[in-house]
């Protein structure tokens, strides 16, 4: 009797070829997508601020947390997202990071209080850290050395249109009900996690060490935890508060210790041999500047049109958008050109040409001209734009393409280590001898019955943050500087 061998089906792999040659297009749709929903619940967020002080009672401490839960837990788990996506596939991790994200969406559109707000913001942050860690090495994967500029100016841009968006939208969603500014990222988000999962090619399993670093992670998170809340404390309830002091002691305590486990982990959340390529870790140095020096300035901006100048939530997002709409206009040309002539000197300018533009936003006041903030805000975006792309591209080509997961969230986190810090440290600037009850009228942006007097010190503490930021971007500068030269590739 004669044996009939069965031979197995192999399994359909689902998502585009690889080989395919648009593939790297489809690819960086799915990518631009991620970007685009991140920036516009952060834009959308911002202008939110104020009413969300006002519908939910929360205190000046728990609104600024509100926006740096988020970027904590987002911050802090880029690193283990990319190793995570490293070992197991990137598509796996950015889909689930999508997956998360929208579901953290709908919770927190659900919040009664500021703490559960929080706490929804946090898996906001877990969903942001896949998204965030893979987006880079998900284009460095598909795209040619020689295109890579282009494409990261492509995803930059996109970005931009986010940052143009959200604080309109944001304002807008505000009339309507706060709720919605959370609810909005629903159907982008069921989008980009369907997309991505019926887009995007696996990649393969290419590390054999499947430990995770998770007293390397619990130290990052408690120390630099500590460090933004005795920061953003110290501005608001004195420096000598035993809070404060307790929280700066812990990171100054566990950050180093942080360092040096790293150093010791059979497999690190941080590997540090990453940054032994020069080229790399002058560009992670200057990328963390970057993060530094311009985050806080939208936070700023927003309490400065709704709270000094007294503007409605959809005209202050109006009043936003020629810093995104420099970045848009930037962002591509600048990666083309990276791509054609190097990125060094580029990146550099564009931090020199944000911090002349931070350093002319000294000159507004209360009653200043909207044309003077029109300029400024558009030439910290052409910076941006100059810096961004150009920066990221160089870090993320030099890596090799096993270690692209792990060199993006090092990008992220860096980038983001200063963004929440920049909140942070302004926070404490700009609330600094001003009397309790003008911040509150500020930051809920109900201030058009108070004083130029009365607001006199918010805006001497804002030109003293803006200068803070002008010199950290010039520093930014001299960093970009000594970085080798970006080699050109030929090849496709």
């Amino acid at each position: 009797m004669a044996v009939t061998e069965t031979i197995p089906t192999p399994r359909r792999r689902i998502g585009v070829s690889a080989e395919h040659e648009h593939y790297k297009w489809w690819a960086l749709s799915c990518t631009s997508l991620g970007m685009l929903i991140a920036t516009i619940n952060s834009g959308t967020l911002i202008i939110a601020l104020p009413d969300l002080e006002r519908s939910l009672g929360t205190t000046l401490l728990e609104l600024v947390w509100v926006i740096l839960a988020y970027m904590i837990a987002s911050t802090v788990l880029v690193l283990t997202a990319g190793r995570l996506s490293d070992l197991f596939g990137r598509k796996r991790a950015y889909v689930l990071g999508f997956a998360i994200f929208t579901l953290a969406s709908l919770g927190a559109g659900f919040s009664a209080d500021g703490t559960q707000l929080i706490l929804w913001r946090i898996l906001q942050g877990i969903g942001g850290a896949a998204i965030f860690a893979n987006a880079a090495a998900l284009v460095t994967d598909a795209f040619p050395r020689n295109q890579l500029g282009l494409a990261m100016g492509t995803n930059t841009m996109v970005a931009a249109v986010g940052l143009v968006i959200g604080p309109v939208l944001g304002g807008a969603l505000v009339e309507i009900s706060w709720h919605w500014v959370f609810w909005f990222n629903i159907p982008i988000g069921v989008l980009g996690t369907f997309w991505a999962w019926s887009v995007l090619n696996e990649t393969e399993r290419r590390e054999a060490t499947t430990d995770l670093d998770l007293p390397g992670t619990a130290l990052y998170i408690a120390g630099l935890t500590g460090l933004v809340l005795g920061v953003s404390r110290g501005g608001l309830n004195g420096w000598d508060d035993p809070l404060t002091i307790a929280s700066l002691v812990a990171a100054l305590i566990l950050l180093p210790a942080f360092v040096v486990v790293e150093h010791r982990a059979a497999a690190p959340m941080l590997d540090l041999t990453i940054f032994e390529n020069r080229l790399f870790s002058a560009a992670s140095g200057a990328a963390f500047i970057n993060g530094l020096s311009r985050f806080a300035l939208l936070f700023v901006f927003v309490f400065y049109f709704q709270g000094a100048q007294g503007d409605d939530p959809i005209t202050a997002g109006l009043k936003l958008a020629p810093m995104a709409i420099g970045m848009l206009i930037s962002s591509p040309l600048a990666g083309i050109w990276a791509d054609r002539h190097g990125s060094r000197a580029l990146a550099a300018l564009g931090m020199l040409v944000s911090a002349a533009a931070l350093a002319g936003m000294t000159t507004l006041d209360v009653h200043s001209s909207y044309w003077l903030s029109v300029l400024w805000l558009g030439l910290v975006g052409i910076g941006s734009g100059m810096f961004n792309s150009p920066n990221t591209a160089a870090m993320m080509g030099t890596v090799p393409p096993q270690r692209r997961g792990i060199a993006g969230g090092a990008r992220t986190m860096l980038q983001n280590t200063g963004a929440v810090i920049s909140i942070a440290f302004v926070l404490a600037i700009i609330t600094a001898a001003v009397p309790k009850d003008v911040l509150f009228s500020i930051f809920s942006g109900v201030a058009s019955g108070l004083s130029d007097a009365q607001l006199a010190p918010f805006i001497s503490n804002m030109h003293t943050a803006l200068w803070v930021l002008a010199a950290t971007s010039v520093v930014g500068a001299v960093v970009c500087l000594l970085r080798p030269a970006h080699v050109k590739e030929t090849a496709a």
